[in-house]
């Protein structure tokens, strides 16, 4: 069927790029479009690895909203190459002086599926890198924060080792203390007692989406954390169009980043339906879905399964963001919706995670604790 003269001057122009004169402007889809097309094939090829790598990381999950996977692998193999990844990854001793910073992360995950044999041990070096510093510099806090949130009514006299309450031992036993030693003799341990079940149970649901992936970075290391913790049952479930359960592999963060895919639609529905199947008790559960809520399922459904688990007893939040670069743009209708149904709705940094968590395990007025912390919560429309 012959294409009209506006359609054929259209895909010229797609094709062309904006250098290309005399040919019309593209607004909506078509701009979207070839911006992420700029990005790759007509900007400066030293940027991907500087300053712009937030900028590329989104740019490579966006390209799977616009085009047919065919089309996306071929776009991503062109970037090893642009983005200098490819080189980097060839040549592990230039690992010794490579920021591993979130957003090279989620460049490597959003192009694992394209990444060459020879080079996906040096990628996951890279992520290991990421991985375990954030754990020294978050996997305390957190620990502590959830520790001291959880109910320690349960004592036992006669604890075995691991089950010794070692602080409230020392404080009960320092008439006991030996100068010369330099050492308490416990004449009585305490310790928490042992338990049946966890306490509670956590759920997070993280969007993939590519406007998401730092989240989904920092996400998949908590989310290890919390698994660590025998008081505490947790799941990560990841969702795009689809929804996949990684709670298996939260022994190893690095294993639950490289069973993510980075980009892709969003079907929140889809994932808010698998989390009610899984959730057994819902009045012990925190239930947190990290997403910025652009829903492309079906979207009064979605807010109609959040209104039932948070009838049920759940303690849901949504975060916009779990990432040090602030709010991002997020579909407010929504954000304002499941706020007026009672599902606490704003972004959170990985320096206040910790102290959420505990707030909400201990069951704390989340809307106070973000006005505590400056932060800006999504309000019901009046």
């Amino acid at each position: 069927m012959p294409i009209d003269e506006a359609e054929r001057l259209r895909r010229w122009r797609l094709v062309l790029g904006g250098q290309a004169s005399g040919l019309p402007g593209l607004t909506g889809i078509d701009g979207e479009m070839d911006s992420v097309l700029d990005e790759l094939y007509d900007a400066e090829r030293s940027a991907g690895l500087g300053s712009s790598a937030p900028r590329v990381a989104r740019w490579l999950g966006d390209i799977r909203s616009y085009f047919p996977t065919p089309a996306v692998q071929v776009m991503q193999k062109d970037a090893l190459d642009r983005l200098g990844l490819k080189q980097m990854l060839l040549e592990p001793e230039l690992l010794e002086t490579v920021e591993a910073d979130v957003h090279l992360v989620s460049m490597l995950l959003s192009l694992s599926r394209v990444l060459p044999t020879e080079t996906k041990e040096t990628a996951r070096q890279v992520v290991r890198k990421l991985v375990d510093d954030l754990h020294r510099r978050l996997a305390a806090q957190l620990m502590q924060a959830v520790r001291g949130s959880l109910n320690r009514t349960t004592t036992s006299r006669r604890p075995r080792l691991a089950e010794v309450d070692w602080q409230r031992t020392i404080r009960a036993n320092l008439k006991y203390y030996l100068p010369d030693e330099r050492t308490v003799v416990p004449e009585r341990l305490i310790g928490h007692g042992r338990r049946a079940s966890a306490l509670q149970d956590v759920v997070l649901c993280v969007d993939q989406s590519g406007s998401m992936a730092p989240s989904v970075v920092y996400a998949g290391v908590f989310a290890a954390v919390l698994a660590s913790i025998r008081a505490l049952s947790t799941r990560m479930v990841v969702f795009d169009t689809a929804v996949a359960d990684l709670s298996e592999s939260l022994h190893d963060p690095v294993d639950v980043l490289f069973g993510t895919q980075l980009g892709g639609g969003t079907d929140i529905n889809r994932a808010l339906a698998y989390c009610q199947q899984v959730i057994v008790r819902p009045v012990q559960t925190v239930l947190v879905l990290i997403s910025d809520l652009f829903e492309g399922g079906n979207a009064p459904e979605m807010l109609g399964r959040a209104a039932t688990l948070v009838q049920s007893g759940v303690q849901m939040i949504c975060l916009l963001a779990l990432s040090d670069t602030g709010t991002p743009a997020f579909n407010s209708a929504h954000a304002s919706a499941l706020s007026s149904i009672g599902v606490p709705t704003f972004a959170c940094t990985p320096d206040l995670f910790p102290e959420l968590m505990a707030a909400a395990l201990k069951r704390e007025d989340l809307e106070m604790w973000a006005s505590r912390h400056d932060i800006v919560t999504s309000r019901p429309v009046p």
